[in-house]
């Protein structure tokens, strides 16, 4: 499959984002990545889940929501990390440029969140309904989005490891506030970081699913 990838700066506010991009051949959908507190766009993680979907037929953007500067700030301190509503912010942002600039062309965009990420990914699917058609968070802090659960209209599906404990409880709270746009899928024997063999290629799997079903009725709508 021909594939074009690219680095490119991606405008948002007063910043520039570095930014990852992978344009298979006439994608059906771009998939946003928002990684965990501490990560950036490098994570190994993120990218083994994007090569997935890319291989699904499905375009990936892997971003650093946090400038190098910030960053330094954040490797000190470790308030940028959380600050959900800037990192939000931030992907909203980039979702409109998606629709402005399609890179990808005019398709539906998905949101891929990883531990903070995914709060951050839901408070901007709930304030970009029109745009996202689909959510996955992959061992996500969805309670950290806060009142904007109860807004998310789009399809999410929250993935978590089955001896990740704590984070399984924080989802299933979380799970009540999304209702019915909402599903919990637990992957046994995974901790935290899905580090245990096969179940990153669980995770991958099971978003791949997600992301080209749900952008697909997502591109159907629009039409």
């Amino acid at each position: 499959m021909d594939e074009q990838s690219s680095t490119v700066a991606i405008p948002v506010g007063d910043v520039q984002l570095p930014a990852d991009l992978l344009l298979p051949a006439e994608p059906a959908g771009v998939v946003l990545f928002a990684h965990g507190s501490g990560s950036s766009r490098h994570s190994p993680r993120n990218v083994a889940v994007a090569r997935t979907l890319n291989g699904r037929g499905l375009a990936t953007v892997l971003v650093d929501l946090l400038t190098p500067t910030e960053d330094e700030v954040d490797a000190r301190t470790a308030e940028l990390r959380f600050d959900i509503g800037l990192l939000a912010g931030r992907l909203a942002g980039i979702v409109d440029w998606l629709a402005v600039e399609r890179p990808a062309g005019d398709v539906p965009v998905g949101l891929f969140g990883a531990s903070t990420g995914a709060a951050a990914a839901l408070v901007a699917a709930a304030s970009r309904a029109d745009r996202v058609g689909a959510v996955v968070s992959r061992g996500g802090r969805p309670d950290l989005a806060g009142a904007a659960l109860a807004r998310v209209r789009t399809p999410t599906l929250l993935l978590v490891g089955g001896l990740d404990e704590e984070v399984i409880v924080l989802n299933e709270q979380a799970l009540a506030e999304l209702g019915e746009v909402g599903e919990l899928r637990v992957v046994p024997g995974a901790t935290h970081l899905f580090e245990e063999p096969g179940t990153l290629e669980q995770v991958a799997d099971q978003a791949g699913a997600w992301f080209t079903d749900h952008l697909a009725r997502a591109a159907v709508r629009r039409t």
